[in-house]
This record gives structure tokens, C-alpha cells and sequence, in this order.
């Protein structure tokens, strides 16, 4: 499987590396995985809220990896977001490349990131502890 994108409502952390082999022609293997922290500019956030055009959302996910996959010659891509309520130390996106060599694996693993918090419609919503809540632009 050269690339897969996906939305789960549930744990990451089982999901993980499921049905991905590693690729023997592999020099370089980057994971990225993001997880909810507890404060964020300055304020004590107690959960995270993930909602996406799901539909628009994978077709763009797919489209983010596809063109990692061609820009630096990667030999697989992946990546998982949660959707729903998350806790803080819950991981909210996980990525994991592989490619002939280390640096474009590094390269192309920030660069999903960043596209998939820019393009990718998935928004969220932070709740924080003193029962504020705002909608976070993702950037």
C-alpha cells in the first residue's frame, strides 16, 4: 500500500502501522505523530473538538499525499486524523513516510503536516478550563 489517507472517530494508537509493510528499498522512515496539549497560547485547554467535510476531506488528504509521494520520490505515505472529542496527550494526527534516503523522508513528512492543516477541511474547536471555547484556524 504506497499511500493511504484516513478519518477515525476512535484511539489512534491501535490503529497504528496496521496492514503498512515496511518497503525493503526504505533508507529513510519518518513518523510524525501530533497529540493535544494541555495549554495553548497561554491557556489551559482541557479538550479538543475535530469535525471535517468528511468527503472533501479524504479526497484532499489523498491529493496531499499523492503529491508528497511525487515531489520527493516517497515510497509510501500515510497519515491518520482523529475526528471528535480529544483529550490532552491524545494523539490528534499521526504521519509516517518512507523514502530512499533520510532527508526527503524529513522533508515530506513536515511538508504532509503542513498541508494537511492548511487544505485538509478539518476544523477544531479548543475547549478550555475556564469554559471558553474557540474555533482554532490551523496554520
Amino acid at each position: 500500500m504506497p499511500s493511504s489517507f484516513a478519518l477515525v472517530a476512535g484511539s489512534l494508537e491501535s490503529r497504528l502501522e496496521l496492514g503498512i509493510a515496511p518497503d525493503p528499498a526504505a533508507g529513510g522512515v519518518v513518523v510524525f505523530a501530533g497529540r493535544v496539549r494541555a495549554n495553548n497560547d497561554g491557556r489551559g485547554v482541557v479538550a479538543l473538538e475535530y469535525t471535517a467535510y468528511t468527503a472533501l476531506a479524504l479526497k484532499q488528504g489523498r491529493r496531499v499525499l499523492d503529491d508528497a509521494r511525487s515531489r520527493f520520490g516517497l515510497l509510501q505515505a500515510h497519515a491518520v486524523h482523529r475526528l471528535g472529542r480529544l483529550l490532552p496527550g491524545e494523539l490528534a494526527i499521526w504521519v509516517r513516510v518512507a523514502a530512499p534516503h533520510r532527508e526527503p523522508a524529513f522533508a515530506a513528512c513536515a511538508r504532509i503536516v503542513t498541508e494537511i492543516k492548511q487544505t485538509v477541511p478539518i476544523w477544531k474547536k479548543e475547549l478550555y478550563v475556564d469554559g471558553a471555547t474557540q474555533w482554532i484556524v490551523c496554520a
